[in-house]
């Protein structure tokens, strides 16, 4: 069983919570769901949809053909009947017009109601899983735990809706699954990591983490504060990482770009610090509610001078967990920035999977105890990682944007200068050792023409991978440091090598380039602001 649902309305008429409820439902009956958002940037009007990818196996991205569209207004109608396919049909109010149309009257179950508008998203929802067979109480429980107190009017248009439909295709309940979204799973991956702090200001896509983590403030013991702009949030954040807090900071690209002085604060410093640069489409405000990875070199190079850092991208909400977790255990432990990379696309859609599988990393600060009294906060050490301790344990612990000798005083001369920069960059030969346990890419399938991808391609990338003869996918996972030898051998072993990125040039390829000397000259690429889909990804390929 696959079926493909678009539900569309104008903004602030609940066409997301609709989408994600039913795309829950779906999970709770053993489904495998993909729920993909599209909005543009108004509070008010405009027109948003939600595609939900439903399958009886494990689905990855949304479809350019739907077989039921739920419309919420005419303009739903009129710019989506015609990808629907032969078989499909719109479900609408009839207050609505289209072709191959189950029409519901909604109106008079409104004024029975007496209920606002927005319950006849809910008639269409009890309409939609009659249809599918599903038991009317397990409907309700599902109503009752989304809304609490506040479900009664929702159970009664729901019902009103499932009375009107007929049962047409059944569907079997089996053992439940997860459905969350990436920022989700960045959230949770935090708070498994043992976040302390989490400061931000509000930008989309990273704005539905600040609003998750303040939920669970309280019950985690997290502190989670909005500050007046990204610069005051990213030095905020250090100076909480100086006191021995395990801090993390939220933003796109351009709240990133006025990050990037803090980043080397961090280098110098040796401050831990998780920066989660969610991107958005650019270049400044650019399209702000769609999707682009065109941020992957500004975060391979953020801050000036030369210092080591990690970047990391995860692929779906899965890794999302996983991958959060890594970069705060790498921050911990190497005392140095790191940047958990994602896009719209990974943020705002929701992923299904049977279990939520945490990174084996340790969750340890890595502070010591017991410190001597003449404690040098920068030792030189044979690692390049000094013996991190906070303020408060005993001997004075210093931190500085100056260049400095072991014990944080300022200096100046040549000798030291060059023992400290040594000293850092040491750092980066074991972070690229720990990161080689850490499974910094994947291949999947096999073939000898190889496809290269990144972050939240993934999900298209694998959806397509069935119908593609003679393809294997490599996703790398690991930027900064980057996998070059694996790359390499994966490269060199192919026939043809495909690059696809949502990005104008092609960034990744010019990295692989630098890292491993090999060129990528086949680029699938897409800059419309929207996502791969697993149909686009085969038309091109089978050009």
């Amino acid at each position: 069983m696959k079926k493909t649902i678009l539900i569309g309305g104008v903004a602030g008429q609940g066409s997301a919570v609709t989408s994600r409820l039913i795309g829950k439902i779906f999970c709770r009956l053993g489904c495998f769901v993909f729920n993909y958002r599209d909005y543009p940037s108004l509070i008010r009007g405009g027109h948003n949809f939600n595609i939900l990818e439903v399958s009886d196996r494990p689905v990855y991205s949304q479809s350019e053909k739907y077989d039921i569209i739920i419309a919420l207004d005419q303009k739903t109608i009129d710019l989506h009947q015609m990808n629907l396919k032969d078989d499909g049909f719109v479900l609408a109010s009839s207050r609505l017009r289209a072709e191959r149309m189950k029409a519901i009257d909604t109106k008079p179950i409104l004024e029975e109601l007496e209920g606002p508008q927005y319950l006849e998203n809910d008639i269409l929802i009890g309409w939609m899983f009659k249809y599918f067979g599903v038991d009317k109480e397990f409907l309700f429980e599902q109503i009752r735990e989304a809304f609490g107190q506040n479900s009664e009017k929702i159970e009664k248009a729901i019902e009103k809706g499932y009375l009107l439909a007929e049962e047409k295709e059944k569907l079997e309940k089996k053992e439940g699954n997860y459905f969350i979204s990436g920022n989700d799973g960045i959230s949770i991956g935090a708070i498994n990591a043992g976040l302390d702090v989490y400061l931000a200001y509000p930008m989309t896509p990273a704005t539905a983490v600040l609003h998750y983590l303040a939920k669970k403030e309280k019950e985690y013991n997290i502190e989670v504060s909005q500050l007046e702009n990204e610069i005051a949030v990213v030095n905020a954040a250090l100076g909480a990482s100086f006191a021995g807090a395990r801090a993390m900071v939220g933003t796109s690209g351009g709240g990133f770009a006025l990050m990037t002085e803090a980043i080397s604060l961090s280098g110098i410093s040796e401050l831990p610090l998780v920066v989660y640069l969610s991107q958005r489409m650019g270049p400044a405000t650019g399209v702000p509610t769609y999707n682009s990875q065109g941020d992957l070199k500004f975060a391979v190079n953020a801050g000036h001078g030369e210092f080591p850092k990690i970047v990391v991208a995860p692929g779906d909400s899965q890794e999302a967990i996983s991958r959060t977790e890594e970069a705060f255990y790498l921050t911990a432990k190497y005392r140095t920035p790191v940047i958990l990379i994602g896009d719209k696309h990974l943020g705002e859609s929701d992923y299904t999977f049977k279990e939520l599988k945490s990174s084996s990393v340790s969750k340890d600060r890595f502070l010591s105890k017991n410190l001597p009294e003449n404690y040098k906060t920068y030792e030189i050490t044979d690692s390049g990682v000094s013996p991190a301790a906070a303020p408060g344990q005993g001997p004075v612990v210093r931190a500085t944007s100056y260049e400095h000798d072991e014990y944080g005083y300022t200096i100046e001369d040549a000798e030291t200068t060059v023992a400290m920069n040594k000293k850092r960059m040491k750092k980066a030969e074991q972070i690229e050792r720990e990161v080689s346990r850490l499974k910094p890419t994947a291949v999947y399938g096999d073939g000898k023409n190889l496809i290269i991808g990144w972050g939240s391609t993934k999900g298209a990338i694998m959806d397509a991978l069935p119908e593609l003869d003679g393809f294997r996918f490599l996703q790398i996972s690991y930027i900064t440091p980057f996998p070059r030898d694996i790359v390499k051998k994966e490269m060199e072993k192919s026939d043809q090598v495909i690059l696809i990125e949502n990005s104008v040039t092609g960034l990744l390829g010019d990295i692989i380039t630098e890292q491993t000397g090999l060129s990528v000259s086949k680029k699938v690429l897409k800059y419309d602001g929207r996502p791969f889909t697993a149909d686009y990804i085969i038309r091109e390929l089978k050009k």
